[in-house]
């Protein structure tokens, strides 16, 4: 079968990304803002959906802790970014520590440190959580995310305590989320097909036959964990200049915000980068369109209560018959190529003659 060549794929990548600014520019132009912090939502959900994908996707480790780095990294970059008179007004119980309470800086170096923050956490909570395997490190994970997030609500001096942060500035437009998005995607994307990449795919596979290959299992799942939490801390940078207000309550920054990230991978398929991308639109899209579910409703002449809650019992329920019904998700662990629409649209050429 023809292969596309290396010269096409990088023509087509590029007609690809430069169609994909223009979409960008005219939904930023012409949406409205409702739909514009959508599509900005969609991308901030895939950063966090990929960053998740190379430690549970093609590491082939169960991780439960991604909300903690997330939480650390919008704590952090929202820290950096909140004026200095905002942070006098917020921090009434306690004042806020020094340096902080005398440092505003940019939305950029401020998300890059939001991201380091987190990485730093994740070696911290990886390096003895990674001695564990299956369930007892998705505990282990999970107990660490839970951690952090009781630090956060209890430290008032450095992030508010349970009051949270508010009037953070919106920085976050969808020229911000797209392009740490991309960024994300060749980042972690060249990181899946490297050699350290290929070594991480066969842990997946069998730990001992990878250790017997000579592989230092616990040295590249640290690393994979590292660059997850680095990633998962931009997303919560973006997150938090998105929302504006943050508090570490379980429903806000807690383990409901791994449950969805994990939706989204495992509906997008575990192990592929494009597929993670996939299932965060859904979610996103979903997950506004499934309000409608939670107000009250006129339907026929029958007045039908809004039931709160009620889109999280559906997409409970949706992920369960993904897990018995069709675990690959929408891409398995292919990742969308040229030469995959090549391939198809080649076979429906052919089944039509």
């Amino acid at each position: 079968m023809k292969r596309v060549s290396v010269k096409m794929n990088f023509i087509l990548t590029t007609i690809l990304v430069i169609g994909s600014g223009f979409f960008l520019l005219f939904a930023n132009n012409s949406f409205g803002d409702y739909w514009s912090r959508i599509i900005t939502l969609i991308a901030i959900y895939a950063i966090m959906a990929v960053s998740y994908t190379l430690v549970n996707g093609v590491t082939g480790i169960f991780s439960l802790g991604h909300a903690g780095f997330i939480a650390v990294g919008a704590y952090t970059a929202a820290l950096l970014t909140l004026p200095i008179h905002q942070k006098a007004m917020s921090f009434f119980i306690q004042p806020l520590i020094w340096p902080l309470n005398s440092i505003q800086m940019g939305f950029l170096p401020a998300t890059i440190i939001g991201g380091i923050v987190a990485a730093f956490f994740a070696f911290i909570v990886g390096y003895p959580s990674l001695r564990l395997t299956g369930d007892y490190f998705a505990i282990a994970t999970l107990a660490f995310a839970e951690i952090i997030r009781i630090v956060i609500q209890n430290s008032y001096s450095i992030t508010n305590g349970a009051l949270g942060l508010k009037g953070i500035p919106s920085y976050t437009t969808i020229w911000w989320s797209w392009g740490w998005l991309l960024v994300t995607i060749v980042v972690i994307g060249s990181l899946k097909f490297s050699s350290y990449g290929r070594a991480l795919r066969a842990l997946s596979e069998d730990t001992v036959a990878a250790r017997a290959m000579g592989i230092n299992v616990f040295r590249h799942q640290l690393m994979a964990f590292v660059v997850s939490g680095f990633f998962a801390g931009i997303g919560g940078a973006l997150y938090a200049h998105w929302l504006t207000t943050i508090d570490p309550r379980p429903t806000s920054l807690g383990i409901m915000l791994t449950f969805y990230v994990l939706i989204m991978i495992v509906l997008g398929g575990l192990g592929s980068i494009s597929g993670a991308v996939l299932g965060a639109i859904f979610f996103a899209i979903a997950a506004q369109w499934l309000r409608i579910v939670e107000s009250p409703m006129n339907l026929f002449g029958l007045k039908i209560p809004g039931i709160p809650g009620m889109s999280m019992l559906i997409f409970a329920t949706v992920f369960i018959l993904i897990m018995l019904f069709w675990r690959r998700g929408i891409m398995g662990k292919r990742e969308l190529s040229w030469q995959l629409f090549y391939n198809f649209f080649l076979k429906e050429a052919g089944d039509r003659n």
